[in-house]
């Protein structure tokens, strides 16, 4: 039998609470490192490169260009553009590079978005046995790659506009890109919680999402979830195996309303795992960490406090389109791209009208035509990462139908 050995560490961190978004970024970039966690002061953070470079408080920005991760586009133009590396940005780069088409993908931070900080994902098709999200984002990066598909991680679009029939953005580095087509796939940010004193503990104890990470952290501690869906109960299922105690906090009366059913019966297997329904987390305390949590009955109106260790934050998205209003991209009041058919529904865009074709648009195409909107920063998206997965899917040939018009 043979074993194959870990691959040896890129870079050597450490610093505590300056360092959380490194180790964040290396672990979901799939880069191996070492975290040396009792260090030097919480606040520097210090990288060590292999190469022995040597940076104090780094941006993600320096920490990516040190381990070359951060390239520009190396052609003028494009055929497609795919904005976003989650699933369904993902699937699009794969579909669209294995059938000809010179295929960009731009990512700000690193492959998987919001499913890529998911523990394991068992509903997938495919996969009986479940697989991270982790692990399904790097097999979708390097299959896009494979056929081709370059992706450009830390990157960012700043403006965007049309051009002689081309789609040109403006990279965060200054550089150009174009293209021919585009499919917007930027999903959402966690929606923040409004409760005074979060910011000042936020990586103190006080997380949004539930980064992997953090495992490791909890060991014997008291962990507490906010939120109802599934990202959640994967999260509190993962701690379990850590914390002494996890406790899943939701304004709804069931967890059942929002989350899968297996997930639901997993929860009320594990020992470790409470459930608190109809309650809000109304203040937080702590120093230099989180220390306890007020909660409320909401029914009763009560209030408890209780002693925490961590707060993870999982209570839904915003999507991800600040940029939209002001490239004239129609959206709901939400801010969801509109596509398709719900560019004429009145009561979604408010009366205003900027389709301007003589044809419909396609399903997934925005009111820009060529520019197509895929996964959950989409008005009426199923969240789920099969959906945006086949989202990203279906979106290459409308993409085709379009550039064959012209």
């Amino acid at each position: 039998m043979t074993t194959t050995s870990p691959p040896a560490a890129r870079v050597v961190v450490t610093g505590g609470v300056a360092a959380y978004d490194i180790r964040d970024f290396l672990t979901r970039a799939a880069v191996p490192f070492t975290y040396l966690d009792d260090e030097g002061p919480a606040e520097v953070a210090v990288c060590t490169f292999d190469d022995g470079q040597c940076l104090t408080n780094p941006t993600i920005q320096d920490v990516g260009r040190a381990l070359g991760l951060v390239t520009s586009p190396s052609r003028d133009s494009y055929d497609f553009a795919v904005i976003g590396a989650g699933p369904a940005g993902l699937a699009a780069a794969v579909y669209a590079s294995c059938e000809g088409l010179s295929t960009v993908v731009v990512e700000e931070w690193a492959p998987g978005g919001q499913a890529g900080t998911s523990w394991r994902i068992e509903n997938y098709l495919g996969f009986p046995e479940g697989i991270s999200g982790f692990e399904l984002a790097e097999r979708a990066r390097h299959q896009a790659q494979k056929f081709g598909a370059e992706i450009l991680m830390l990157q960012s679009l700043t403006e965007g506009h049309a051009e002689d029939g081309q789609f040109v953005g403006t990279l965060g580095d200054g550089k150009l890109l174009r293209a021919r087509a585009v499919l917007v796939a930027t999903g959402v940010d966690w929606r923040r919680l409004e409760v005074d004193g979060i910011d000042r503990l936020l990586h103190r104890g006080v997380y949004y999402g539930a980064a992997a990470s953090e495992a490791p952290g909890v060991a014997g501690k008291d962990v507490f979830i906010i939120g109802a869906g599934n990202s959640a109960g994967q999260a509190a299922l993962n701690f379990a195996e850590h914390a002494r105690s996890v406790t899943i906090l939701c304004r709804g009366e069931a967890l059942g309303e929002t989350m899968a059913s297996y997930l639901c019966q997993r929860i009320q297997d594990v020992p470790v795992i409470g459930v608190r329904v109809c309650t809000e987390v109304v203040a937080i305390e702590g120093d230099t960490w989180l220390r306890t949590l007020t909660i409320r009955d909401n029914p009763t109106g009560e209030h408890e406090t209780v002693p925490a260790h961590a707060l993870f934050i999982c209570i839904g998205g915003q999507p991800r389109t600040r940029w939209a209003e002001q490239d004239g991209v129609l959206t709901d009041k939400s801010g969801y791209l509109l596509t398709g058919r719900d560019l004429f529904d009145d009561e979604l865009t408010g009366g205003r009208s900027l389709w301007d074709r003589p044809r419909d648009p396609y399903p997934l195409e925005t009111s820009l035509p060529g520019l197509f909107a895929a996964g959950d920063v989409r008005f009426g998206s199923t969240k789920r990462v099969a959906a945006a997965v086949g989202e990203g899917a279906q979106a290459i040939p409308l993409v085709h139908r379009f550039l064959a018009e012209r």
